[in-house]
């Protein structure tokens, strides 16, 4: 397996080989000491999957405190994924990274915990949607969740989808700027 650092620091875009042949296609998707070599948490506390239509976009959220940390892949179809540093004081705060994760180039995100995470569905599968699958080092805790505006002017995400479809809460979530300092991470080297 490939690990690729990115811009962001802790930011993992993970390659793990894809075995094909006439009969369809094999790939390991976690393995715990293989992941943890490459930097990744050895325990995961809870696996999600959502299923989105094309051009739904979800995100940017969060978690704060009890962050989560997220190992995410798709099982069907494109997403474009992006992580968001909304660590204060951090050098690299409210800068971001995306990159294509699909079915087909069977690539994983490492967005660790603290960092701001959000997709757009590019392309589905069979069904009509794309399978996006998480691996989360903490449970859901509603009462730590948070949300940044998917399209704030200061962040400047480059979406490949120009009029998504967004459920209400991600439609009105505030710009990093108006999130409370309060209610975001402290980046480990600032008091």
């Amino acid at each position: 397996m490939e690990a690729i650092a990115t811009d962001l620091p802790g930011v993992l875009i993970l390659e793990p080989p894809v075995f094909r042949d006439d009969r369809g296609a094999f790939r390991e998707t976690w393995r715990r000491e293989r992941w943890a070599a490459a930097g990744l948490p050895e325990r995961f506390e809870q696996d999600n999957l959502s299923a989105s239509r094309p051009g739904v976009l979800r995100g940017l959220h969060y978690q704060h405190p009890n962050p989560q940390g997220k190992l995410v892949s798709v099982l069907a179809g494109a997403v474009f994924d992006v992580a968001v540093d909304i660590r204060v004081g951090s050098p690299t705060f409210g800068r971001w990274v995306g990159v294509e994760l699909s079915a087909e180039n069977g690539r994983q995100l490492w967005v660790p915990p603290d960092f701001a995470h959000g997709f757009v569905v590019t392309a589905v599968g069979g069904d009509g949607v794309a399978l996006f699958a998480y691996k989360c080092t903490t449970v859901y805790d509603p009462t730590a969740e948070g949300s940044i505006r998917w399209d704030d002017p200061a962040i400047g995400i480059a979406w490949p989808v120009a009029s998504p479809s967004l459920s209400p809460k991600d439609a009105g979530a505030p710009t990093l700027a108006e999130v409370a300092e309060g209610r975001l991470p402290r980046h480990a080297a600032t008091p």
